[in-house]
């Protein structure tokens, strides 16, 4: 179904990494980046050659640092961009190349590449999954396809497709799941095939998803309104999956939205939220680069959206009521 593109309003936005200080990037003479702590010190030499927007003295966010863009005198490692480094300077792993640049994260984990293999990492940069097989998808709700024996078709000038191989469908933990033969309705179709629901909560956990299901037909309504079909009730519903849990160097639990049929409804940020340890604190997920944003100020901003999107357009199929 074609979306249509709604304009987005400025808010006020707090990083992942607000209390992580010190270390930034810096430019060579010769346009090669580094990285360099608050006393000078070099933590990662000028080896990099940065494509984006970077410019010197950027400060390094998140729990890792991340160079998007080639090295020096190195030969390129095939399906990767881009290098991972800890805040120390100790060289993890390369990102898997996606959408000319370094992967996303995922339901907390990114591809990685080593070998020609793909894994994945987390957002300390550790590898969860080792570097094994041919391709693989991110992860959706828990699970992420992959394959042995593919191979990288070219489609156009621009995309590649793989094809061929033998394809199986892996847990957070690399294991290899069986499709279920006698599937419910809560369960996961991936391919035509159903694996068990892995989501399992607590107490704590229930109260902050609760939260969210209070919410779900407003939020379901925000989502949808600027899809030209017609949905029906059943379309329009969504599922709420905390997908990541507070750990070393991240106070929060992500909560990830999905669509009735369990698709992630943006790989990047829309519709994702984090929620404070203590389970009291709730906010959104503003963009790509992961800053935040609190819940209530997310929501007024995706309400202001919605209305002047049906003042554009009045024969909007699916109505957006704000009660």
């Amino acid at each position: 179904m074609k979306k249509l593109l709604v304009a987005i309003l400025l808010t006020p936005i707090i990083s992942f990494s607000q209390g992580k200080e010190g270390l930034h990037y810096f430019k060579s003479k010769d346009s090669l980046v580094g990285v360099k702590d608050k006393t000078g010190k070099i933590i990662v030499p000028a080896q990099f050659k940065i494509f984006s927007f970077l410019k010197d003295g950027d400060p390094v966010e998140g729990e890792t640092i991340l160079f998007d863009g080639s090295k020096e005198g190195e030969k390129a490692e095939k399906n990767a961009w881009g290098y991972v480094y800890d805040r120390n300077g100790k060289f993890l792993y390369q990102p898997f190349l996606y959408d000319n640049g370094a992967d996303y994260f995922s339901e907390g984990l990114r591809r990685l590449v080593k070998n020609s293999k793909v894994g994945f990492a987390d957002r300390n940069g550790n590898t969860v999954i080792v570097a094994k097989h041919d391709f693989a998808f991110p992860f959706n709700y828990g699970y992420a396809a992959f394959c042995d024996g593919c191979d990288w078709e070219k489609t156009n000038d621009e995309h590649r497709s793989v094809v061929g191989g033998k394809w199986g469908v892996m847990n957070v933990k690399g294991e290899t799941v069986q499709p279920l033969t006698k599937p419910t309705d809560q369960d996961v179709e991936i391919d035509g095939k159903y694996y068990p629901n892995q989501f399992q909560y607590n107490e704590k956990e229930k109260n902050i998803l609760q939260f969210f299901e209070k919410q779900k037909k407003k939020l379901s309504d925000l989502y949808y309104v600027n899809f030209y079909s017609k949905l029906s009730e059943k379309e329009k519903n969504l599922f709420f999956e905390i997908v990541e849990r507070p750990k070393e160097n991240f106070p929060y639990y992500q909560v990830n939205t999905y669509n009735y049929r369990k698709k992630d409804l943006d790989m990047l940020y829309r519709f994702k939220f984090l929620v404070s340890e203590d389970g009291k604190t709730f906010y959104a997920i503003e963009d790509f680069n992961e800053m935040k944003v609190p819940f209530e100020n997310w929501l007024k901003e995706e309400l202001n959206n919605a209305e002047h999107f049906q003042k554009e357009h009045k024969d909007n199929p699916n109505k957006f009521i704000n009660k």
